[in-house]
């Protein structure tokens, strides 16, 4: 099977987490599994990779490490790669997590892609449902890929193919044991910029239209400077140009009060709202590596009233 776009996101994602767990300290999110579903070869290709496209990223960084790949790569991870990943996982599943504590049964992951939570929390299995959607042929590898790691899928897992950002569909959710009776929790993550607005917004009015009261969802969206802001070392424009580069253009960003007022639309509430300048302040002060919050990347939990 050809990797699709979806895939090769999951792809890289997973490799950041995996990167930092082995690599980084302190920890700013745990991700011990990723790389058991990573191979050897991928590995050691998205390594070979990185390390070869520094004269893209930076030039001075380039000629600096010119005899230190392993500094090469520990930059571009840093500073290109797993920030957002990394410090989005972290809030969403503290909130998940206090969620959960507070008597909360289903959780529901769009975008799934290489997501570990499910294998990381095994002691939620008789607490919480959790329903992974995403793109068939990215799931049909995830499942590959877990086989090949040795794990089995526990009961409380369930797969849903589904391309939602074209058209969520909650009876594939209720086929698969989903109960819209039931508070939820769902993550959005990494998607909200690679969607029109209009996409977005129906997206989240499908999203909770079934729902009840108290559901609540984090998401983590770009600003109105997204096309405007370099970042350090250029890293925003990097982004920007890589995903048009690889045929998934960002397409959205969002002033807050516009958020705020489609957020309302659907009947719900920002419960929580952090800036970049807050993300760097929550996950990645004082640090002495590379690693800081990334420039117009926001992140909300909203909750339906």
């Amino acid at each position: 099977m050809k990797q699709n776009k979806s895939s090769m996101t999951a792809l890289i994602s997973a490799f950041s987490r995996a990167y930092h767990s082995q690599n980084d300290l302190p920890i700013i999110f745990d991700d011990f599994l990723a790389k058991d579903l990573l191979s050897q070869k991928e590995l050691s290709d998205i390594k070979k990779n990185m390390i070869n496209s520094i004269q893209f990223f930076n030039k001075d960084i380039a000629e600096k490490f010119k005899d230190q790949p392993d500094e090469i790569l520990k930059w571009i991870t840093q500073v290109q790669l797993s920030p957002t990943p990394l410090a989005r996982a972290a809030f969403c599943e503290q909130v998940l997590l206090n969620e959960v504590n507070l008597g909360l049964e289903q959780y529901v992951i769009l975008g799934a892609g290489y997501d570990t939570f499910c294998f990381r929390h095994l002691e939620l299995e008789n607490k919480l449902e959790i329903f992974e959607l995403d793109h068939p042929s990215t799931q049909e590898l995830k499942r590959k890929r877990i086989t090949d790691a040795g794990w089995e899928i526990p009961n409380h897992l369930h797969f849903v193919p589904m391309d939602f950002t074209k058209n969520f569909i909650y009876q594939r959710l209720k086929e698969n044991g989903f109960d819209e009776n039931k508070k939820t929790f769902i993550s959005l993550l990494g998607v909200t910029y690679y969607l029109t607005k209009e996409e977005n917004i129906n997206l989240i009015k499908n999203l909770f239209a079934k729902v009840p009261s108290g559901s609540s969802i984090v998401f983590d969206y770009a600003d109105e400077t997204l096309f405007e802001e370099k970042g350090k070392s250029n890293r925003v424009e990097n982004m920007v140009k890589l995903a048009f580069a690889s045929r998934e253009p960002m397409k959205s960003s969002f002033a807050y009060h516009e958020l705020e007022s489609i957020l309302e639309q659907s009947g719900l509430l920002i419960f929580e709202h952090l800036s970049p300048t807050m993300i760097n302040n929550l996950y990645f002060q004082n640090r002495t590596d590379y690693l800081s919050a990334f420039e117009t990347i926001h992140y909300i939990h909203a909750v339906k009233r």
